[in-house]
């Protein structure tokens, strides 16, 4: 069975490219400045508000890596470094086509915490970008092999009540958390908007790294194939 781990970033629109109603609606319960700022800071994170800006993907059995990122302006253009493939296009649709093109090859798929945030997010952000997707990113919980989710997996499916971040789950198991090279992503909307495309790219698939140690760990110990 073929599987393929991703990541994807994000980035939020301003406030101010929304209109009027949206923004009340989203400022509704902001009463101080404080308040507004963290509003404005929460935008990357739904799919209504903000726009992937690159997906990373890497095949468990070959390591072969590809990385989809956002460079605006810019014509479409492929670099590899080492066994990664990096292909910059100008927009996100062109992305997002990319990224189906690839994960229909895949018969299974592995995230951290893809079911809460990636993958709604993707098939969101496809809808608007009138496209439709390959595969089921959310198929059944319960019953499908085809999405592992490591977040849901460390968590029992929620028995564990605390949901820790990549960057605790590699501490925790000895893997090299991609933290640690100084960049979060907190940082992702500030690097886009200097024009570090690159470092957003090579940020993303330094997490899908991670998860690939992590799924690794997992596997060998707390995996009890039914």
């Amino acid at each position: 069975m073929a599987k393929i781990i991703f990541d994807i970033e994000t980035v939020g629109a301003e406030l101010d490219a929304f209109d009027k109603g949206t923004q009340e609606y989203l400022l509704k319960f902001a009463k101080t400045d404080e308040e507004e700022q963290e509003v404005r800071d929460s935008l990357s994170f739904y799919p209504v508000t903000a726009q992937i800006v690159t997906i990373a993907m890497l095949e468990l059995e070959t390591d072969k890596a590809f990385v989809y990122y956002q460079v605006p302006g810019k014509q479409p253009e492929r670099i590899m470094e080492g066994e990664a493939e990096y292909f910059s296009v100008p927009n996100e649709k062109q992305l997002l086509e990319l990224f189906w093109s690839r994960l229909s090859k895949y018969d299974a798929f592995i995230t951290f915490n893809g079911r809460g945030f990636d993958c709604p997010f993707i098939l969101v952000r496809s809808a608007i970008n009138q496209l439709k997707a390959t595969k089921n990113l959310m198929p059944d919980r319960y019953r499908s092999n085809m999405h592992i989710d490591l977040m849901e997996k460390l968590t029992f499916l929620g028995a564990v009540r605390r949901r820790f971040s990549l960057h605790v789950w590699c501490h925790a198991f000895g893997i090299k958390s991609p933290k640690e090279d100084g960049v979060t992503g907190l940082d992702v909307k500030a690097l886009f908007h200097d024009g570090r495309h690159g470092d957003i790219a090579r940020y993303c698939l330094r997490d899908v790294f991670a998860t690939r140690e992590l799924y690794r760990f997992w596997d060998k110990y707390m995996n009890f194939p039914a």
